[in-house]
């Protein structure tokens, strides 16, 4: 069995605590990224950071993508023994004063912890059940596609999928327009295309997503069109799968009453996919 207990950094070195006061626990004011480890390896770290400096622009963080990064190695290569772990990279604005507004003169801390998974397998990951959630992601453009630290809304729909007996819930946006699940992006299949939801006023843009969108997809000669989805074509789709850093690419067996038993779009996808992480 595998241990799994994480190793934590707080500002590059061992830690079993955080400084408090801290502004990512006290508003949740910070960014995160979930990053694949191979034998201490991170993978697709370039579209991991990518990321983080958008959302670092969006929070008007001081300049420390260069630091993170360079602890997120650290921390990697100290993890080089572990086959298969998931490295959580968080950037918090640090200490400051009582109330919302944040300080004038900001020193970023970082919070890394490494959890060792199971033994590794080249398998796609089985398919999985999913229902329509029935709370709705807050539409905020500013912080649209990127990871900040406030994920109640993913708490309150991943306890729904509890409460419904399905792995996972489709997410939706106020207007009604699918936008995810509440924790993988969404691809579905009509014919010869593949469709994603845009994300320009919920959810998050995942590393996984822009990988099919821009290299595994085209490699296929998939054309891949980012678009508002409404619910009935998720249901009358000819496929549904989903993808995150963790799981890769996950086909969907059930949506509610419709069901799916063929997958053949993400078992090539998936198939590129191992060769694209590949050590």
């Amino acid at each position: 069995m595998v241990d799994a207990t994480p190793a934590i950094w707080v500002d590059g070195d061992p830690a079993a605590a955080l400084p408090l006061p801290d502004r990512g626990l006290d508003f949740g004011d910070g960014l995160f990224e979930t990053v694949l480890l191979r034998c201490g390896e991170p993978v697709l770290l370039d579209y991991h950071m990518d990321r983080l400096q958008t959302g670092l622009d969006a929070l008007s963080f001081p300049d420390c993508l260069w630091l993170a990064k360079a602890q997120l190695l650290k921390a990697s290569s100290a993890s080089s023994a572990l086959d298969r772990a998931v490295l959580r990279l968080s950037i918090t604005r640090g200490s400051g004063p009582r109330g919302y507004a944040s300080p004038e003169n900001v020193t970023a801390r970082t919070v890394i912890t490494v959890t060792p998974l199971p033994q590794h397998t080249e398998d796609q990951a089985p398919a999985i059940s999913v229902d329509w959630c029935q709370m709705s992601w807050s539409q905020q453009p500013l912080l649209a596609g990127i990871k900040h630290l406030n994920r109640l809304e993913q708490v309150l729909a991943a306890n729904e999928a509890r409460t419904l007996g399905v792995d996972d819930v489709v997410m939706r946006d106020a207007s009604g327009l699918v936008c995810s699940l509440s924790s993988a992006n969404l691809f579905l299949r009509q014919g010869e295309r593949l469709l994603t939801p845009r994300l320009h006023c919920a959810g998050i843009a995942g590393t996984r997503r822009r990988l099919i969108i821009d290299r595994l997809a085209p490699a296929l000669g998939l054309p891949v069109d980012v678009v508002d989805i409404r619910p009935e074509q998720l249901e009358q789709a000819d496929e549904l799968f989903c993808c995150n850093a963790i799981r890769g690419l996950q086909p969907i067996s059930r949506l509610g009453r419709q069901h799916w038993q063929e997958h053949p779009a993400c078992s090539a996808l998936h198939d590129q996919y191992q060769q694209a992480i590949a050590p």
